[in-house]
Parts: structure tokens; C-alpha cells; sequence
């Protein structure tokens, strides 16, 4: 057995991190699946470098605000000084090693999983890597290597599209997202206009 911390990464742009994020780490906390889950605040998505989103320091600042009093989950900008775009598999080579006393596991939601075998060096990953796969609406997962752990996760009805959405039409999101989250977007007036 390895004397190795088991932490569950967790990418995202977090734009902006919602109930469903922290749903998924609690998850992972509370079947064992990992000791600590670290939610890395991805500066771009690799499939998505169009994508407009907020300034890298301010969604990570409002997670580390979010998970601060949250036993064993953790805010991380690790991947903020990487080159970009960073492919997971890069991450995951770079994080290694430098935490070598850390046995890292990839998180990652069914829809990535049902597309896994496009992503950049996935049979590294794969290899090298368990990974955890938490449920998404509309994605059935199948059979999975032994690697591959399913989440047995609520599925939250919630996305950082629709929240944005929301906020962009004056509505609340105060079900939807930490409430420190909901008072920066509401203090800083974030994602008034899309």
C-alpha cells in the first residue's frame, strides 16, 4: 500500500465554480475515492480556446473563497503557470513531479470520459493514472477498465453556462452557487452582459 496522498484533481475553468463542483468533490471525499480533492483552475480549455472567460486570478480567488472551509478540498492555480493551452496529460507529467509524495487520480465528468480516447496522450493518462468518472446528464457510461472508478454522484441540474445565463437576465442564483460566490458576481457585477 502506498504512503502517497491520494488527490482527486478536479479541472475546470470554474467560470464560475457552482454546487455541482463541490457536489463532486464531497463525493469523492465521502466513498474514499481520494484523501484531498484539488479543484485546478484550468486558465483555457484546451477544446474551448475561444472561450471568453474571467480573469484567471478572479475565478480562482472566488473557489479558494468557496472551498476554504471545506475539509480536505482545495483551490489550485497549478496549471496558471504552464504553457497554454495545458493538455491534461502535461499537467498531470508536471504536478507529479513536483509532488512526488502525491498519488494523483484525474476527475473527470462522463462526457469527457465517452470522448476520453481523443484527448492528448490518453493511453498515457490511462496508464499512469486512475481516474474517477462522475455522472453527466445525458451521458451513459459502459463498461470501464479497472483504472476507472464511477462517482456514484447526484446529478446536479446546474452548468456555469446556465448561471451565467441566469445572471445576465437578473434572475438568482443563490441555489445554484456558494454563497460567496454569488456575492462576488453580485458585488464585482460579473457576467451582466454575454
Amino acid at each position: 500500500m502506498s504512503d502517497r496522498i491520494r488527490t482527486a484533481l478536479l479541472g475546470g475553468t470554474f467560470d464560475p465554480l457552482h454546487n455541482g463542483h463541490l457536489t463532486i468533490a464531497c463525493s469523492v471525499l465521502e466513498q474514499n475515492l481520494a484523501d484531498e480533492v484539488w479543484l485546478i483552475v484550468t486558465p483555457c480549455n484546451p477544446w474551448k480556446t475561444d472561450q471568453k472567460l474571467l480573469d484567471d486570478q478572479l475565478r480562482y480567488e472566488m473557489v479558494s473563497e468557496a472551498v476554504k472551509e471545506m475539509k480536505g478540498v482545495r483551490a489550485s492555480d497549478y496549471e496558471f503557470k504552464l504553457d497554454k493551452p495545458s493538455f491534461t496529460a502535461n499537467t498531470l507529467r508536471r504536478i507529479s513531479a513536483d509532488y512526488p509524495d502525491r498519488e494523483f487520480i484525474l476527475t473527470i465528468g462522463a462526457d469527457n470520459w465517452v470522448k476520453f480516447n481523443e484527448w492528448r496522450d490518453h493511453k498515457f493518462i490511462q496508464a499512469n493514472y486512475k481516474i474517477i468518472v462522475y455522472p453527466r446528464k445525458g451521458c451513459e457510461v459502459k463498461e470501464l477498465p479497472a483504472s476507472v472508478t464511477l462517482l456514484n454522484s447526484p446529478l446536479e441540474d446546474v452548468s456555469s453556462t446556465i448561471i451565467r445565463n441566469l445572471v445576465s437576465k437578473g434572475e438568482p442564483i443563490n441555489h445554484l452557487v456558494p454563497e460567496s460566490v454569488a456575492r462576488a458576481i453580485r458585488e464585482k457585477k460579473l457576467y451582466q452582459q454575454l
